[in-house]
C-alpha cells in the first residue's frame, strides 16, 4: 500500500508518528473512502456512515480512524488510539521473530553399529531438543565399504521416528546424503500438549 510519509497526530494532538515514516495503516484524513463501515474502540459494530461522519465519531473520542481492511466493501475503520495499536502490533511480531529464532537445527549422529545403550542415550538427547522447540536432523554415518550397510542405518533412523512419534513429526523423509542417510524431525505441538498433560 503506498502512503505518503506524514507526521501524525491524534485527535488530542500528540505525536504519534516520526516525521518521514510511512504508516502501515491509513488513518484519519488519508483514508479515501467516501463510506466505510465503522468498528468502534471495543468491537462493537457501528454500521456503515460516512468518512466525514466516522470522522467526526473518532474526534469526539479524541482517537483515531484507522482503516484495517481497505479491500472490503466499504472499508473497514476501527475507532482506536493508533499510537497503542501499533505499539501492539510491534509487540506481536517482535515475540513472533523470537519464537521463529529460537528453533534451531541440532544433529545427532548414530553409528550403523549401535547398540542399545548408546541408542537410548542419543534418542534422549534428540527428545530433550525436540522439548526445547529445535529441529533435530539424525544422521547414520558411513565410512568406506560401510555404506553397502545402508539398511541398518534406516532401520536406526526409522525406531527412532518411532521413539519419538509422542512428540514429533517428520519434516524431511529418511534420505541418502553422500555417505550417510539421514531424517529430520521437528516438534508437533498437537502431540507435545498431549504428552504433558498426561504426564501432570
Amino acid at each position: 500500500m503506498n502512503l505518503k510519509y506524514l507526521t501524525h497526530f491524534s485527535p488530542a494532538g500528540k505525536k504519534i508518528e516520526p516525521a518521514g515514516t510511512p504508516t502501515k495503516h491509513r488513518l484519519n484524513e488519508q483514508i479515501t473512502a467516501r463510506e466505510v463501515r465503522v468498528v468502534d474502540e471495543k468491537g462493537v459494530a457501528l454500521g456503515i456512515m460516512s468518512k466525514n461522519e466516522a470522522l467526526k465519531l473518532a474526534e469526539s473520542k479524541e482517537l483515531d480512524l484507522v482503516e484495517i481492511a481497505p479491500h472490503a466493501n466499504p472499508p473497514v475503520c476501527k475507532i482506536i488510539d493508533y499510537g497503542k495499536f501499533q505499539y501492539e502490533l510491534q509487540k506481536r511480531e517482535k515475540i513472533q521473530k523470537k519464537h521463529q529464532q529460537q528453533q534451531q537445527m541440532k544433529e545427532i549422529r548414530f553409528k550403523w553399529r549401535i547398540d542399545t545403550h548408546d541408542f537410548n542415550f542419543k534418542m534422549r538427547h534428540a527428545r530433550e531438543f525436540i522439548l526445547q522447540g529445535n529441529k533435530v536432523k539424525a544422521s547414520v554415518m558411513f565410512r568406506g565399504r560401510e555404506i553397502t550397510y545402508q539398511e541398518y542405518g534406516k532401520e536406526i533412523l526409522t525406531r527412532l521416528v518411532a521413539a519419538l512419534d509422542d512428540i514429533a513429526k517428520v519434516d524431511q523423509e529418511i534420505k541418502s546424503e553422500g555417505k550417510s542417510i539421514s531424517v529430520i524431525l521437528v516438534p508437533d505441538k498437537s502431540k507435545k500438549k498431549k504428552t504433558v498433560e498426561s504426564e501432570q
